[in-house]
């Protein structure tokens, strides 16, 4: 019997029946877990704006919503703290062993990973043994070598590049993070092509499968890897195996 997938990152926006939605495509697509953030922090299209353009917003992740969800959900889903740089780190630190995770998103609220705040929440991510999810920009301060800085001031850190780097063809990202061993990469978004050179390149040991549902739906994502035809062990490590590994439940 296949293990179930662990989704490593999906969103879950409050809305009604948002719980059961999501478990539904969990059930359809067998994915028995996933790590859960906040999403709807700011509308799609201006998420999109400043992707393009720059600027930031300074709204909170209602990260109390992932939580009820996750109360919901038997065990299934697994919360990640979206951290507001502009705020101060305490929130978080009071809360860790309420989570599983921390995610940082440079796209949304602007702050660099340079930046002294984003510092300060990865040293609490670090005390709690907590992965640390970071969706870069093509920005200076949120590119993936300055990812790679980070991870070089915490290498105790668990890292996780989202959305196999900056673009749909970040190979350069993936060759960045080829020598940091506290860094993976989470595999939504990005073209076959990217993918195939992330497993070439890091290994299946450093990939972990991932949807952003509910704006990709999981099938298209798991389709990827269809197209691939991966070795059976392969597939168990990004699928599962490096999931459980940094989440602590190897």
């Amino acid at each position: 019997m296949r293990t179930p997938v662990i989704d490593f990152h999906a969103r879950f926006v409050p809305r009604p029946d948002a719980l059961d939605r999501l478990l539904a495509a969990m059930d359809d697509n067998g994915i028995g877990r996933a790590a859960v953030s906040a999403g709807g922090v700011i509308e799609l299209d201006r998420l999109s704006r400043q992707v393009v353009e720059g600027g930031h917003a300074d709204e909170d992740a209602d990260n109390d919503a992932v939580l009820a969800a996750c109360a919901g959900s038997a065990g299934r889903l697994l919360p990640f703290f979206f951290a507001n740089p502009h705020r101060d780190p305490d929130d978080y630190r009071a809360r860790t062993g309420e989570f599983r995770g921390l995610e940082l998103s440079p796209a949304v609220h602007g702050v660099a990973l340079t930046d002294p705040r984003t510092v300060r929440l990865v040293a609490v991510a670090e005390r709690a043994a907590h992965p640390v999810y970071v969706v870069c920009l093509p920005r200076p301060g949120a590119r993936v070598a300055d990812l790679v800085a980070l991870a070089r001031r915490f290498p105790a850190v668990r890292f996780v590049l989202g959305h196999l780097g900056v673009t749909l063809i970040d190979t350069f990202g993936v060759g960045l993070v080829a020598g940091e061993p506290n860094i993976s990469v989470e595999t939504s978004g990005g073209y076959t092509a990217t993918l195939r050179v992330a497993l070439d390149r890091l290994g299946a040991h450093r990939l972990v499968f991932g949807t952003e549902y509910p704006l990709q739906h999981p099938r298209v994502e798991l389709a990827k890897f269809a197209a691939l035809r991966l070795a059976d062990r392969d597939w168990r490590l990004i699928s599962a195996g490096n999931a459980l590994r940094l989440l602590g439940e190897e």
